[in-house]
């Protein structure tokens, strides 16, 4: 399988103003949030990526624009509705302190396996199509440029941090005890025989290692066992 590099949206209008925008349309980055997509689009500038995928949500694009404009070669992110932020049904667009009054706030923090938002969706289901798309485009990747291919979606919070709980193997009860920031870069290698997480809301940092050196032929597979005592650590690529 390949490498998921999953990028959240850079900090949006709704988020300085504390409401929960969720699939509100004509949220856009603010001034702030678009710097921060830019300085992750010139961090990713040395990933080779294959493809790149995001949510329809204009925060999310405006991030992938920023991030696939310094590529290389020319690149487009594609648009999948499965990476969408969250439905959060009647709680969108209320302001994040009213909502912390809800009797419904408590299971969102403690117990998210059994919350659903009053007219829209259940955390669990957000959690089962999220993961169900980055698996699908792995493998499709994968299939298409290789094992060693390293592609991008760029998402929202809950999204990210549900994709991270399933990586670890953490019950999404406790995937609040993750934090995935505005344009934060979080990673994800898939094998045939589990994922494994290289990094979790990560600010800065050269990224140029990811991608591996070119080869002649069809790239290797992942292997999917760890390394005893931890490894040796990544190689710098060279073209």
């Amino acid at each position: 399988m390949a490498t998921l590099i999953l990028v959240r949206h850079g900090r949006s209008s709704a988020n300085t103003a504390g409401v929960l925008a969720g699939r509100t349309s004509g949220v856009h980055l603010d001034e702030t949030g678009l710097e921060q997509a830019v300085a992750v689009g010139e961090r990713l500038a040395g990933v080779r990526l294959a493809a790149a995928v995001t949510s329809p949500l204009e925060r999310c694009r405006e991030t992938a624009k920023e991030i696939t404009s310094r590529q290389a070669e020319s690149l487009r992110a594609s648009v999948d509705k499965q990476l969408s932020e969250c439905d959060y049904g009647e709680w969108q667009g209320r302001p994040i302190k009213e909502l912390a009054k809800e009797r419904l706030w408590k299971t969102v923090q403690a117990q998210p396996s059994a919350a659903t938002f009053p007219g829209g969706e259940s955390m669990r289901a957000m959690q089962d199509r999220a993961v169900a798309a980055v698996r699908r485009h792995d493998a499709r990747i994968a299939a298409e440029h290789g094992d060693d291919a390293v592609w991008l979606a760029v998402s929202h919070g809950d999204p990210i941090k549900s994709i991270l709980a399933d990586a670890l193997g953490t019950h999404l009860d406790l995937f609040q005890r993750i934090h995935v920031d505005p344009a934060s870069v979080s990673i994800i290698r898939y094998t045939e025989s589990r994922p494994f997480v290289v990094g979790t809301n990560t600010h800065a940092g050269d990224l140029s290692w990811l991608t591996p050196p070119k080869k002649k032929g069809r790239s290797r597979r992942a292997s999917g066992d760890a390394a005893v005592g931890g490894g040796a650590g990544p190689q710098t690529a060279t073209s």
